[in-house]
């Protein structure tokens, strides 16, 4: 028996592949065991199969969750129809900054609890806002860390640091984000500058500063928007462009989210009158 997947993404960079998966099979019936190469964390958003891996079924739906490893045979039924669900493809580098040396055991089915619930909601609401290398990333690294937490047994990386130990890389971050270097184009390839681990980069902003690197990064860039409409830029695609916004519409957006005003209403408040 084989499935009808119908899979389109939602996110995509090399550490990760984010897809909207339509299931259309019904049947009870076990499927023809499958063997994937990747980590992965599947979340149900609408109806329920069943899954077998290490041959031991398990009942997916909202509230189970799973954790697939590379090289694991595993099965799928739908006995009540078809399904949809957010799959989440991981880099095995971008797995291994989470779980260590920690292995996922065999047939991990991992509960939705209302924090994991909305996480995966914040998750595809941060997919349509544009900004995929920084909310995005954040929102997936939060959810990845709880499925992770609640799977894996043993240290991981995962664990707080310790109290004033990442201002030191919160200074270089900031400065890297304050002069426009390359790198802090996106959270994954500064986190790589710096060193440490996209995770670890993610949960030093809001401990040491009381905002995200996302807010931060946003702080910065409004100002240099400012700036420049301060100073009668007459190009607003031009400047989306300039500061690393995906379009003029997502540029618009971010100005009436944090300050309540376009891009062209803010050009006219901050420029005299003629």
């Amino acid at each position: 028996m084989r499935r009808v997947l119908t899979a389109i993404s939602v996110a995509s960079r090399p550490d990760f592949n984010i897809s909207s998966v339509t299931c259309r099979s019904d049947h009870t019936r076990w499927s023809a065991p499958e063997v994937r190469a990747d980590y992965r964390v599947v979340l149900v958003r609408h109806g329920r199969f069943r899954r077998k891996a290490a041959g031991t079924p398990a009942d997916i739906d909202a509230t189970l969750a799973y954790v697939g490893a590379p090289d694991e045979e595993e099965s799928f039924a739908h006995p009540t129809g078809g399904d949809v669900c957010t799959s989440i493809s991981v880099a095995p580098k971008l797995w291994r900054s989470l779980t260590g040396d920690a292995e996922v055991p065999a047939n991990q089915a991992v509960y939705v609890d209302p924090h994991l619930d909305l996480a995966h909601r914040r998750l595809l609401t941060a997919a349509r806002s544009g900004d995929v290398d920084y909310a995005l990333c954040e929102e997936l690294l939060a959810l990845l860390s709880i499925a992770i937490g609640r799977t894996v047994t043993g240290p991981t990386p995962l664990a707080p640091t310790p109290s004033g130990r990442d201002r030191p890389l919160i200074a270089a971050a900031r400065e890297a984000i304050t002069e426009a270097h390359p790198s802090s184009d996106t959270l994954f390839s500064l986190a790589k500058l710096l060193g440490v681990s996209p995770y670890r980069l993610s949960r030093a902003f809001p401990r040491e500063l009381g905002v995200t690197v996302t807010h931060y990064r946003q702080r910065v860039r409004i100002g240099r928007a400012l700036d420049r409409l301060e100073a009668g830029e007459n190009s607003l695609s031009t400047l989306a462009a300039d500061l690393g916004y995906a379009d003029q519409a997502h540029f618009t957006r971010t100005m009436r989210q944090y300050l309540g005003r376009t891009p062209a209403a803010l050009r006219h408040l901050l420029t005299p009158a003629q």
